[in-house]
């Protein structure tokens, strides 16, 4: 820790003069110098010969000196988290509010993730735009991931939350690392500025390079980790290769004379879900039958804080990170194909037209007949299965034909309530047995997959309007509809591509949203409407309140049928287990009213998170995927494209694959390029534009794997096709 920040601390636990610091802090010459330098920057204040930090007690006092009345033209420090740092600037983030400015020689040293308090002033670059300044660290960051680098002949650490502001790292303290490794240090000096920071290697992943390594580092930084505290271990252990016995399923309701069986894809191993089906006279009674997980991670268990805790398995690349032990999530919890489980099943009771005419929710076992995969069977219903897979289903064919005749039906009654089908872009990623990625293919949904989205979410559903109707604590799945200041933005976007269309209102209804989605599908502007309509709504979240689901146009929604990999599905199986076991209203309220309120918080905080390192996993990937095709001469080394975003530094291209790169505005043009309305670049010289939708065809010039960031130059002068305007 360098003399200032020594200073600073000592300063933090109470005033002293400066006889007193020397006294503690030793070297005399080095500690009035340091104070000098401090008082100077508005570090600290000095009043009566005591010296301060500048918190609000102090700067109230009118003897103050110098420093104070300096300090007097800035506002109270506001508590703020450092978000974004650059080697000129960097952005500060308070609880509420906008992010606060703040040029390099007022950030004090301030990382990325440090706790730090903020003083504003007015700003001699933006009228009336405040500018900040860090007045202390309040939490500083001790870890930090990146790639090492030479600057000056150093070892540094270029942290991957800001690149461009590399931490020197001791040489006693190197652990050899090497130039070009992905790597973790710890911060053993602070200074006051981040040059003056000084850190040890504390893990050494590999080449930065290759994304598995780079995940690793990921993983490490986000403090996700596949492996478990002891306590847990030990608990899960006594689930090692168990099975379920003849008391185990006393009192429960015995499905295991169905046909019932379970449909993922081909690679899941953590089957929480199976499906059952029985034609009625005048209808259908459809089975949802969820593991019962509850019945194994209890209340209070150092399995149930582990679970609540990682909220989420986190799937990336071709590996996960549950959420639970491998001797539940994949053995006594998996729904596996001829074994005896517990299940937790919803049964509903369809009319004809596939409208819910009843649901009741029970504690079950079964046995799978089959293990389903998605491929096989949209191959058997498309007629394109071989023998092998015919023979696979023969005994749950019948079954599976019923179901696609449901789902025909829950598929119109979904377009008809106007639930929103936004594409997402979703990859299929490939790997060699080297753990490189060495395909990328856009993925694929069809009719079974979909199906059984839409068998989850009548369980869903029924489970979240069973909660409401009975006032019972619950953790809910909500999405709130748009505001009416996103709408605004959406409606200028909208008008800005070239997209004629109205809303009847000021804030549309999702019957709305999903005709305009449907209109642009398949179109070059596909991508840009519907990242533009995801925009403009909330971020679907758990919640104890019942306020809807807007994208899927559905009043009441929970999330019930995932309970190896989702807390929440686990927190109201326990309580459904509850009211199904006969607890009254006021019991459960007492029993469950902070819980789900916990609950809620933390999994909608791990959800976002664990989405965060699936995308980053994804983006390493794809430019490990890219890194063969760069410098490569001729036609193999050439894609085809479609502009997806437009930004004054250039355009980013979206191939058919999902795979999205930069290409900056300088190999566009030699001339400088005019941002028009944040769909277009123009170069005003020629005329020439690149707009949102338009085709190009381009090369990969760079693939950095460590950032996951892929930069394309054009191989043509002008895009090769435009986008249209779309009349709706």
């Amino acid at each position: 820790m360098g003399i200032r920040a020594k200073i600073e601390k000592e300063l933090a636990k109470k005033p002293r003069s400066l006889k007193e610091l020397k006294a503690k802090l030793g070297n005399d010459k080095k500690v009035a110098h340091a104070v000098e330098e401090l008082e100077r920057r508005g570090k600290l204040i000095e009043s009566g010969g005591m010296y301060a930090l500048p918190d609000a007690k102090s700067k109230a006092g009118s003897g103050a000196g110098k420093s104070a009345a300096k300090a007097g033209a800035r506002s109270e420090p506001l508590p703020c988290v450092l978000v974004k740092l650059t080697a000129k600037f960097g952005f500060a983030r308070p609880a509420e509010g906008s992010d606060i400015f703040i040029p390099a020689k007022a950030l004090a040293g301030a990382l990325p993730g440090d706790g730090i308090l903020v003083a504003t002033h007015p700003s001699d670059r933006v009228p009336d735009k405040p500018e900040g300044e860090v007045v202390r660290i309040t939490r500083p960051r001790t870890s930090f991931t990146g790639v090492i680098v030479q600057v000056d002949g150093r070892l540094a650490l270029a942290p991957d939350a800001c690149p461009a502001c590399p931490i020197f790292i001791k040489k006693s303290a190197d652990g050899g690392a090497q130039e070009g490794e992905k790597a973790a240090v710890e911060i053993i000096e602070r200074g006051d500025s981040y040059e003056a920071h000084r850190a040890g290697v504390a893990m050494r992943f590999g080449s930065a390079q290759e994304s598995k390594q780079c995940i690793k580092a990921m993983l490490y930084s986000a403090g996700v980790t596949k492996h478990f505290p002891a306590k847990v271990k030990a608990e899960a252990k006594k689930w090692e290769g168990a099975e379920v016995s003849a008391r185990d399923c006393e009192g429960r309701t015995d499905f295991r004379a169905l046909p019932v069986f379970t449909i993922d894809g081909a690679d899941t191993k953590d089957i929480d879900d199976a499906v059952s089906i029985e034609k009625l006279p005048d209808g259908w009674r459809l089975g949802v039958h969820i593991a019962a997980v509850s019945e194994y991670v209890r209340a209070g268990s150092a399995l149930d804080a582990e679970a609540m805790a990682r909220g989420t398995s986190v799937y990336y690349a071709d590996s996960v990170v549950p959420m639970l032990p491998k001797a539940l999530s994949n053995g006594i919890c998996s729904l596996n194909e001829g074994a005896d489980r517990l299940t937790f099943s919803c049964l509903l009771t369809l009319g004809k037209d596939a409208c819910v005419r009843d649901a009741k929710f029970v504690r079950g076992v079964i046995r799978s007949r089959v293990k389903g995969v998605y491929d096989e069977i949209n191959a058997l219903w498309d007629g394109t299965a071989d023998t092998a897979v015919c023979e696979k289903y023969a005994a749950v064919r019948e079954p599976l034909n019923e179901m696609h005749a449901v789902y025909e039906k829950l598929r119109a009654l979904r377009t008809g309530r106007g639930a929103l089908d936004i594409e997402s872009g979703e990859a299929k990623l490939s790997f060699d047995e080297a753990g490189r990625c060495v395909a990328v293919a856009r993925r694929a949904r069809g009719d079974a997959e979909r199906m059984i989205e839409e068998f989850m979410l009548l369980a869903n559903t029924a489970a979240a309007a069973l909660a409401k109707k009975q006032g019972i604590p619950f953790v809910y799945r909500v999405h709130e509809k748009p505001d009416l200041e996103r709408v605004e933005m959406l409606r200028e976007s909208l008008g800005a591509l070239g997209v004629s269309y109205r809303f009847a209102g000021d804030i549309p209804t999702a019957k709305e949203l999903a005709r305009l989605l449907d209109a642009t599908r398949g179109t070059p502007l596909a991508r840009a409407v519907h990242e533009n309509v995801l925009r403009s709504m909330a971020k679907a979240k758990y919640s104890p309140v019942p306020e809807g689901h807007f994208g899927l146009a559905l009043a009441d929604y929970a999330h019930f049928t995932s309970p190896i990999r989702r807390y929440p599905d686990l927190s109201i199986h326990r309580i459904l287990s509850d009211v199904c076991a006969g607890a009254d209203g006021e019991t459960l309220k007492k029993k469950y009213t902070q819980f789900v309120a916990e609950a809620s918080v933390k999994s909608s905080e791990r959800e976002m998170a664990a989405m965060a390192l699936e995308r980053e996993a994804d983006a390493c990937c794809k430019a490990e995927w890219m890194r063969q095709y760069v410098g490569v001469p001729g036609d193999e080394g050439v894609f085809l494209g479609t502009v997806a975003g437009v930004m004054p530094f250039g355009i980013y291209i979206e191939l058919e694959n999902t795979v999205e790169g930069l290409v900056r505005a300088e190999t566009l043009s030699r001339h400088a390029l005019t941002l028009m309305e944040g769909v277009a670049l123009r170069d005003v010289q020629t005329g020439r534009v690149w707009r949102l939708g338009d085709r190009l065809r381009v090369r990969a010039i760079q693939a950095d794997v460590s950032c996951g960031r892929i930069e394309f130059e054009p191989v043509d002068a002008e895009p090769i096709a435009k986008a249209a305007p779309i009349a709706i």
